[in-house]
């Protein structure tokens, strides 16, 4: 089996940059960026401050503002060479410009907002087909906060209330973009409580591995299965691939679901995780972070 040459960067947010799909509605706030420790990290993966990175506001209802946004933040670590693809439906995807475009940058950013306005506008073209191509064949980033990390897989949640995640049917699921095939990514998931949501995702999907983001936290994923922590949360990993209990496929859409032995792992910065293995790792030593060491006063 081929793996990726390139490497996915899924973060989980830290702002609204448009729709909030929690509460179907407009909600525009500071616009605060996630640290800039995240940011100068997908930076050093795409090759240094030189780099050429696209940022794709497709997401966001609000794309001129975020636009804006992403480049006064790299700004601030140096980075001018980035540009902005503000593709608002299909027929943009078609853009010669951005198809260009698209094949001589180093890295793609996918902003916030509602991730199925992803999947809807880039499902299927040629733009999304070059990206991913590129990824597979060459040492490509791909990097996306909040709704751009969640689209990055191929089973996507795009609706679903927190407080009614423990009821069947209550969490929507669609098809992603399809860059990494075996997980579901979560986002904002402490902030917004968004467990209950991510397990049942899982329950409904065993054989992926659940992945719950918190705000200035991420996971570096290198050959679609390596994973490190970056930032300065942490994430949750939900493994339903040993429960031995579910009563989820038998129940009435609205009730209560059940499950018996779903394990949860919790990883901070320098924790990693293989996805084929399902197996924590304590420490990643392929030389991506220095050695960690705990101060006891």
């Amino acid at each position: 089996m081929q793996f990726p040459k390139g490497k996915l960067i899924a973060i989980g947010g830290a702002e609204d940059k448009g729709t909030d799909i929690d509460r179907d509605d407009l909600h525009r706030n500071n616009l605060n960026f996630f640290e800039l420790g995240i940011l100068r990290r997908i930076v050093e993966e795409a090759g240094g401050p030189l780099s050429r990175i696209e940022v794709i506001t497709t997401a966001s209802t609000i794309p001129y503002e975020v636009g804006d946004n992403y480049l006064d933040a790299f700004g601030k670590i140096g980075c001018t060479n980035i540009g902005l693809m503000h593709i608002r439906n299909r027929a943009d995807t078609n853009d010669a410009d951005f198809l260009k475009r698209i094949q001589a940058c180093d890295a793609v950013m996918f902003s916030g907002g509602n991730q199925l306005r992803l999947s809807v506008t880039d499902g299927g073209t040629e733009f999304l087909s070059i990206i991913k191509k590129r990824y597979q064949e060459e040492n490509f980033i791909i990097a996306g906060t909040s709704a751009g990390a969640m689209a990055m897989s191929k089973t996507m949640i795009y609706e679903g209330n927190a407080a009614k995640a423990h009821l069947k049917g209550e969490v929507k699921m669609t098809t992603g973009l399809g860059f990494i095939d075996s997980v579901i990514i979560d986002s904002h998931f402490e902030k917004r409580g968004r467990f209950g949501r991510l397990a049942q995702a899982v329950a409904c999907n065993p054989s992926c591995i659940g992945i719950g983001l918190g705000e200035d936290t991420g996971m570096l994923i290198t050959e679609g299965n390596k994973m490190e922590a970056i930032g300065s949360g942490c994430v949750i990993i939900v493994d339903g691939h040993d429960v031995s209990f579910s009563n989820i496929a038998d129940i009435p859409d609205g009730n209560p679901y059940s499950l018996e032995n779903l394990k949860v792992h919790i990883c901070e910065k320098g924790n990693g995780y293989l996805v084929n293995e399902r197996k924590f790792i304590p420490e990643v030593t392929a030389g991506a972070v220095v050695k960690k060491q705990v101060h006891v006063e």
